[in-house]
C-alpha cells in the first residue's frame, strides 16, 4: 500500500504517474499530469523561465491558481551519474525531500516549501521523480554576493545572513550535507537580508551529535567559499570565514 500523504497533501494519480500535492493545488496537479509528467508540462509552458543548475528547473506558473513555483526533475550526481542519470529506485528522493521540508519550516529554518512532486513509473522497478517548489522571489543565492563587483556592505550583510542560516540548521539538529555556496538563497527581509536553504534532500537529521552538526555544517560551507575563491575568482574574506568558523566550536549546544 503506499504511504498516505502527509496532513494537508492529496495523492493524484494519472496513467503511468502519481503527484502528491498540497490539497488547494489538486486542480493543477491534474493539469500538470493531464499533459505528461510535471516536468514536461513545465518544459511545454510558454511562459517558462529556464534556470540553470543540475539539468534545467522551470519557473512557472501553475495552470489552474496560479502560484509561482519551480519545476525540477531529480538526477542523480557524482561519478556514476552518466550511468544512473534520472532513475531511482522507489520511493524516490522526492517524498524525503517533501518530509524534510515540512520539518525544517515547523523548526524554525527558512527553506522553500514543496509544494507537490511527481513520481513516473519506468519500466518494472525504476522512477523518475520530479519536484515543485514555491519559488521565492527576488533571491539570489551566496555566490553571487562573493563575485567582483559586488558591494562590500552587501557581501558583509549576505554572510551575516548565512551565518543566522546556518545557526538555525545547527538548532534544529540538521546536518546538510551539501551546503555550499549555490545552497543558500538570500533575499530581502524586515532587517536586512534573510538566508533560505536549498537542496533539502540533503540533510540528515539525528545521525550525529549536535557538536558534530556544527562542524559539519560550518566546515562544508567554508570548503565550498574557498572553492570559489581558488577556481571562480570570488571575493572571500578570511575574517568573514573566521566567524563562520568559530561556530564549529562553539560551547553552548544550540
Amino acid at each position: 500500500m503506499p504511504t498516505p500523504p502527509p496532513a494537508g497533501y492529496v495523492r493524484v494519480t494519472a496513467g503511468r504517474c502519481t503527484a502528491i500535492a498540497r490539497a488547494e493545488l489538486e486542480d493543477d496537479a491534474r493539469a500538470l499530469l493531464a499533459e505528461g509528467t510535471i516536468y514536461e508540462a513545465a518544459a511545454r509552458n510558454l511562459g517558462a523561465r529556464a534556470l540553470a543548475g543540475r539539468g534545467v528547473a522551470y519557473s512557472i506558473a501553475l495552470p489552474v491558481t496560479g502560484a509561482r513555483v519551480v519545476v525540477r526533475h531529480n538526477r542523480h550526481g557524482g561519478l556514476f551519474a552518466p550511468i544512473t542519470k534520472d532513475y531511482f529506485l522507489p520511493p524516490t528522493r522526492a517524498p524525503y525531500e517533501l518530509a524534510v521540508a515540512l520539518r525544517l519550516a515547523a523548526l524554525g529554518v527558512r527553506t522553500p516549501q514543496v509544494l507537490m512532486y511527481g513520481i513516473e513509473n519506468v519500466h518494472l522497478l525504476l522512477r523518475r521523480a520530479d519536484v515543485v517548489t514555491l519559488e521565492v522571489m527576488g533571491g539570489r543565492d551566496l555566490a553571487s554576493y562573493l563575485m567582483p563587483g559586488e558591494v562590500p556592505a552587501l557581501r558583509a550583510e549576505a554572510w551575516r545572513a548565512t551565518r543566522d542560516l546556518v545557526r538555525s540548521l545547527n538548532a534544529a539538529g540538521a546536518r546538510h550535507h551539501d551546503l555550499n555556496v549555490k545552497n543558500v538563497l538570500l533575499t530581502d527581509g524586515e532587517g536586512g537580508l534573510v538566508a533560505w536553504v536549498l537542496d533539502v534532500d540533503r540533510v540528515r537529521f539525528g545521525q550525529a551529535s549536535a557538536a558534530s552538526v556544527r562542524v559539519g555544517n560550518a566546515t562544508r560551507l567554508l570548503r565550498s567559499a574557498r572553492k570559489w575563491r581558488d577556481e571562480r575568482g570570488a571575493v572571500v574574506d578570511e575574517g568573514e570565514l573566521a566567524e563562520l568558523g568559530a561556530q564549529r566550536d562553539e560551547i553552548r549546544e544550540l
